[in-house]
């Protein structure tokens, strides 16, 4: 079963991908979710994934598979991940339409829950 709770950018597969291919343990895709952290209440998770973890939401997208913790998935809702990179720094940015605000140094943010009915037909297979 494949849904859409979260969508990549071309820049995050690609990055995934390479991130995938560079592993010394096998890795079969990334595990996102969120922690309690920082002054706004919570930070994304990355984690690699070597198999699937019980439970958790399957997204694949542009080649690339995504496992979301299914505690995070009313939170990540229609979040779109993207990689970017500067001459300062790099790393993956999320851009959720559920986040209702921000710290100002940028480690955390403030999510509201997505409306279930919109869950349940995001987990709907195409």
């Amino acid at each position: 079963m494949a849904f859409k709770i979260m969508s990549l950018t071309d820049a995050a597969a690609e990055r995934i991908t390479e991130i995938i291919e560079d592993s010394d343990k096998p890795v079969i895709g990334l595990r996102v979710g969120i922690k309690n952290s920082g002054c706004a209440g919570v930070a994304y998770t990355m984690d690699y994934v070597s198999e699937p973890v019980k439970g958790d939401d399957h997204v694949t997208d542009k080649g690339v598979n995504v496992y979301v913790d299914p505690k995070a998935t009313m939170y990540l809702l229609g979040t779109v991940m993207d990689f970017e990179q500067s001459k300062m720094s790099s790393g993956f940015t999320f851009t959720n339409p559920n986040q209702t605000g921000a710290c100002g140094c940028g480690e955390s943010v403030t999510l509201k829950a997505a409306d279930l009915k919109a869950i349940a037909e995001a987990r709907v297979p195409a």
